[in-house]
This record gives C-alpha cells, structure tokens and sequence, in this order.
C-alpha cells in the first residue's frame, strides 16, 4: 500500500450490545480507488461494522475518519454528503416507482440540503440534465430496457443493480455494499461482478465489498479484512488471506 493517507481509517472499533462484544477493536482502511473485501462467518460483526462506519450505529469506543475528517457522531445523511454511499443486504427501493424514478431520487438528494428521505418525495419535472445522468447510470447498469418499468416488476437481480445505480448516482468517493450477491443465482452474480468491474474503471470510486461468494470476492478485491465473533483475524492481499490457515478454519473450511 502507499504511504499516502487512507481515504477512510476506522481504527479500533468496538460495539457492545447488553455488554456482549459485536466489535472488539477493528481496525480497517481504505484507499482512493480501491475495492476492498470484508469476509466472515455468519454473525461475525460484519453489518454491525459497516452500521458504524455509515452512521447507522455509534460504536462505543474508536474512531472512524473519511478523507482525513473524524465522523464520529456525524448522522448518516451529512455522511452522505461528505461522498459516502451504501446498499444493504435486504434490499430497499421505493415503492411505486419506475427505474429511472429511483435514479432520480438520488440524483435530486446529491443536491438537496436535507435528508435522502425528504428528498424522495414530491418529485417534480426532471430536467434535460437529470434525465441525462440517470440514462447514463441505466447504460452503464445494462438497465435502459427496464427504465419505465415499476419497481416491483423486477427480478431481485435486476433490483439489486438498481440500488447500487441509486447509490451511484450519489457520485461517492467510498461505497459500503453489504453482499450485493445475496439471493442471486450464477449468472446475476457474474452480472453483478461485471458491473462493478466496470464502475471500478469508470469512476474510480473505492468500495468496501461485504460478500460471501469467495469467487466473486477473489474476482474483485486486491484485498481482503476478515472478521471472526467480531475480532479481526487476518488482513493483506486477498490470495494470502484466503490462504491463511485460520481464515480458512474459520470461514472457508476444509479443502475449499
């Protein structure tokens, strides 16, 4: 890695619910422009990392900083403002919307002065701009054909593409996906990994990738955090780490 500062430095993390470690100081970074993977069994702390990085939870004791700034008790929305976006394991879209509408939400709060929420309601006119920006993301995505389509007449592959559309189009320096792959058969996760190559490239946007398809992961992450019962147990490049007798005890198992 270089010695140029981390984009995001989350150092010593812990969280404790009713006195019982979820994280016991974890300590991640990521650098512009890279993708990075974050493994673990089931239950390891995962999410509950990723909610303290976002802002979703307040971990009792570290410190996480984002483009040399600390974002300890900064909501979730200034967050966003500042050029962190997220998708979540359960997906979540808007209801009663076409395509390019939810592009369009995310598209009116990169510019609107209050929360995401707020900024998804009352759409009014799009402009000739806007409407460009959200065909550009459908093209990029492969989702021009479904653009007028209603949400809910999608498949979860396709949906999950357009929640990473919608937290694209936010424009963020960091995006936290927490397994985009979940629920998707071989071909939409192939169809995902493509996509994400692709946004790599194009927009050089870092990412920190929770996933438990380890083709994927290997596909993608030039390294890899692993988690276990929320300690962290290994860390560096993602063939050592998948290669590390304790992760592999841990998560992978026997001869995989």
């Amino acid at each position: 890695m270089s010695e140029a500062q981390a984009l995001l430095e989350a150092e010593r993390i812990t969280k404790r619910f009713a006195g019982i470690s979820a994280l016991e100081e974890v300590t991640v970074e990521v650098h512009r422009g890279e993708l990075v993977g974050l493994i673990g069994p089931n239950g390891a702390g995962k999410t509950t990392l990723f909610d303290c990085l976002s802002g979703k939870l307040r971990p009792d004791e570290g410190d996480v900083r984002f483009d040399g700034r600390s974002l300890v008790g900064l909501p979730v929305h200034r967050r966003a403002r500042l050029g962190l976006a997220r998708t979540f394991q359960r997906i979540e879209l808007f209801s009663g919307m076409n395509v390019r509408d939810q592009l369009l939400v995310a598209e009116r709060a990169r510019h609107g002065g209050g929360s995401f929420l707020r900024d998804a309601v009352g759409l009014s006119r799009p402009t000739a701009d806007e409407i460009e920006r959200c065909d550009r993301m459908l093209d990029l995505l492969g989702l021009t054909p479904d653009a007028d389509r209603p949400i809910e007449s999608l498949s979860l592959g396709r949906g999950r593409l357009v929640e990473l559309g919608r937290a694209l189009m936010t424009e963020p320096k960091l995006l936290f996906l927490d397994e985009p792959s979940s629920g998707l058969d071989r071909r939409e996760t192939h169809d995902m990994g493509t996509v994400l190559q692709a946004v790599q490239e194009r927009s050089h946007t870092a990412i920190l990738l929770v996933e438990h398809d380890v083709p994927m992961v290997q596909r993608l992450a030039t390294r890899l955090y692993v988690l276990d019962a929320g300690h962290l147990i290994a860390s560096g490049p993602t063939r050592e780490v998948l290669d590390d007798p304790a992760v592999r005890a841990a998560y992978l198992g026997v001869g995989v």
